[in-house]
């Protein structure tokens, strides 16, 4: 599993996405279509159309890391609003990692530090 650090940014590509692409495939998406540096350290996630494979890319010191999740029965389940991107938090991740769906919950206001 994939442990980021807290402050790390979690991009969601909210297209369908070609799982096919690999790291230059998937760092080329993120600079054309969420016009963000996949240098930065962010996690950016990626979903195809049928919503049953998932692509984490991220760089950590060294290199590109991609981190892969493909579902045998059922699907992820995300709340994509409009445009090209959502920021996630970490907890929205590992609910749509396991299989929560994020449309149906409700989260509370909670105090957050700045």
């Amino acid at each position: 599993m994939l442990f980021p650090e807290s402050q790390v940014r979690i991009w969601l590509y909210t297209q369908p996405a070609d799982m096919r692409k690999s790291y230059n495939g998937l760092s080329a998406l993120v600079k054309q279509k969420l016009q963000e540096d996949p240098l930065s350290g962010q996690l950016f996630v990626f979903i195809n159309r049928k919503r049953t494979q998932m692509k984490v890319l991220y760089f950590d010191r060294t290199g590109y890391c991609i981190w892969g999740k493909r579902l045998e029965q059922g699907q992820f389940h995300f709340n994509g609003k409009s445009g090209v991107k959502q920021l996630l938090s970490w907890t929205n991740l590992k609910l749509i990692v396991e299989g929560i769906d994020t449309t149906s919950i409700r989260q509370f206001k909670r105090y957050k530090h700045r």
